[in-house]
């Protein structure tokens, strides 16, 4: 595999870098690594269509339809659940 050079703000390699070593990695791994679990927004809406897809599927709920009621009950369910 050949390298590459990505010109950017030495601040922001610098903050990049930080995050990488605290993490144990080096800036070029920790990269790869990013690079692999990163979408394009394309993709990133497909699986949120699909998560609405099957939520509404598995309870009725339609996050696109606006339902004050239901969104306050999920807003409360979602609480009770990271109070937990």
């Amino acid at each position: 595999m050949s390298d590459a050079t990505i010109r950017t703000r030495s601040e922001t390699r610098d903050r990049l870098a930080s995050v990488a070593e605290a993490e144990g990695m080096s800036l070029r791994a920790w990269l790869d690594r990013l690079a692999e679990t990163v979408s394009a927004p394309a993709k990133r809406g497909e699986g949120a269509e699909r998560t609405r897809q099957v939520l509404q599927e598995w309870t009725g709920y339609d996050p696109a339809v606006p339902d004050a009621e239901a969104d306050a009950v999920l807003a409360r369910r979602l609480a009770e659940a990271t109070a937990a």
